[in-house]
């Protein structure tokens, strides 16, 4: 069984509005946000652009708090 609290931080670079950015997220987040950006037939970068532009945070956590919602609407 795979331990989720030793998951390692995934560094990946996305552009957002026309500027490179960097992000830190575990990898289980990045899964998810792949699962959803593909389900809605769009782009990662459009849809991190799309919680970027709505957030009240830094980005890392905005993007783990998108994906809480996410998971909590589903079930």
């Amino acid at each position: 069984m795979n331990d989720i609290l030793s998951e390692k931080v995934i560094k990946r670079s996305v552009t957002i509005a026309g500027h490179s950015t960097s992000i830190s997220l575990e990898a289980p987040f990045w899964t998810i946000l792949q699962d959803v950006a593909k389900a809605e037939k769009r782009p990662l970068s459009a849809l991190i652009e799309e919680i970027d532009s709505r957030r009240g945070t830094n980005l890392s956590s905005a993007l783990r708090l998108y994906v809480l919602d996410y998971l909590l609407r589903r079930s």
